[in-house]
């Protein structure tokens, strides 16, 4: 959406001051730089009906425009757009709505319901699952070097339940081999926390590090743990790329047609050690949960697989 062309010069100047104003409030670099590309849309959608100003915009303008997205197709993954990224869209018309209102422009009233997030339960792989992932990356790819990181990659959200910006902030120092540790440097909040690793998992982790990385070029000019082909600090769509390509390997329609995301297979651990007995403080502590209710939901789940 961001390749969308405006022809409304007030638009665009509108747009450019919106995401200062987001900067400038400190929110985190993600919503500034998503939240103004979902009004790019909005304005684009505008355009096209021969909505030149902000004057023009009334209840049904919203509602149709919202119609629309739910129509739309998802470009990227084909389908329809998820609940939550039609949310996203309802979160960022209100944030521009707020704009607008802080400069004491007209606003425009949203009269949206959020969508209902899809239960959870759809997320959650089993453990015979997560082991089909690991089995493909013995053929994942032609590169050695690739099937060791995809391991890897496997071993950072499953087995130590971390975020993805967690897993592409990791360096190879933060690997404590000796006391199985993972320090998680960068968690959310900015909260460190220590992940157990089992024997198993490190080492995965030690032919990694010691056998496939350094064939990766450039791979000494950088600390970062998960670097590409470059040798540059993976980034979140990479990682994201090959948990895609592992999941189409998979010998199991059930599998591939599940909306598997890097966060998924940190649900997923949650689950299953909840079910092997562990406390959910625990499991809250492991997961680097601020608050307790957030990992409560897990035993919410449990009641219903």
């Amino acid at each position: 959406m961001k390749k969308l062309k405006l022809q409304n010069d007030s638009y665009r100047i509108l747009l450019s001051d919106f995401e200062q104003w987001l900067d400038v409030l400190g929110y985190n670099e993600k919503t500034v730089y998503y939240t103004p590309i979902f009004i790019q849309e909005f304005f684009h959608w505008l355009e096209n009906h021969d909505i030149q100003r902000l004057e023009q915009i009334t209840i049904d303008t919203v509602k149709a425009y919202y119609k629309y997205l739910g129509e739309r197709s998802n470009q990227r993954k084909g389908g329809g757009l998820s609940k939550a990224y039609l949310n996203k869209h309802q979160d960022a018309l209100r944030k521009f709505r707020k704009y607008l209102k802080k400069h004491g422009a007209r606003t425009f009233k949203i009269h949206l319901r959020l969508e209902k997030k899809e239960s959870a339960i759809k997320d959650i792989l089993t453990q015979s699952e997560i082991k089909q992932l690991f089995t493909v990356t013995n053929y994942s790819s032609k590169h050695e070097r690739t099937r060791l990181r995809d391991k890897a990659i496997l071993v950072m959200l499953y087995s130590c339940g971390l975020r993805r910006t967690e897993a592409i902030s990791l360096d190879i120092n933060d690997i404590l081999f000796d006391a199985k540790r993972v320090l998680v440097r960068k968690g959310k909040n900015y909260k460190e926390r220590y992940v157990p690793v089992n024997s198993y998992s490190l080492r995965i982790l030690e032919d990694y590090i010691f056998e496939a990385r350094p064939m990766y070029t450039g791979s000494h000019g950088t600390e970062a743990l998960l670097i590409n082909k470059n040798g540059n600090r993976m980034h979140g769509q990479c990682l994201s790329r090959r948990l895609q390509r592992l999941l189409s390997l998979v010998d199991d329609e059930i599998l591939r047609e599940k909306h598997i995301t890097p966060h998924c297979l940190r649900h997923s651990i949650a689950t299953h050690l909840l079910q092997q007995g562990m406390k959910i403080e625990d499991i809250q502590q492991f997961l680097g949960h601020s608050s307790l209710k957030s990992t409560q939901i897990y035993t919410h789940l449990l009641e219903l697989l």
